[in-house]
């Protein structure tokens, strides 16, 4: 009945969502104080399911190899931008051309199809 939502498009779609959630659960960890904290510690395992869950959605119409690059690669520039931002992490230049790296072997992937 749905069967456009397993076109190559909507792929890319549920990829960047899952590297969104990626991101989420990342932060989340942060503030879980080892899983003792009910609420955050929720939060961060919905984000983890919903995060694997739009990846295998993903992987129907993308090869693993970029799937899985892009995915951890939206998780990893995300949430080390956010640590600069929220957490007063180094925004040193080194670290910033890695992540814009990081940025352009994602853009990469995308654009090799």
């Amino acid at each position: 009945m749905l069967g456009f939502l397993s076109s190559p498009s909507f792929a890319w779609i549920f990829l960047l969502l899952a590297g969104l959630l990626e991101i989420g659960w990342a932060l989340g960890l942060k503030y879980t104080d080892g899983f003792t904290r009910p609420w955050p510690s929720l939060l961060t395992l919905a984000s983890i399911a919903g995060s694997l869950g739009l990846l295998g959605l993903a992987l129907k119409n993308l090869p693993l190899g970029t799937a899985y690059a892009v995915w951890t690669g939206i998780g990893t520039v995300g949430t080390a931008v956010l640590g600069v931002v929220f957490f007063g992490e180094p925004a040193t230049a080194l670290r910033l051309a890695c992540i814009g790296l990081i940025l352009a072997g994602i853009i990469g992937l995308k654009l090799a199809g």
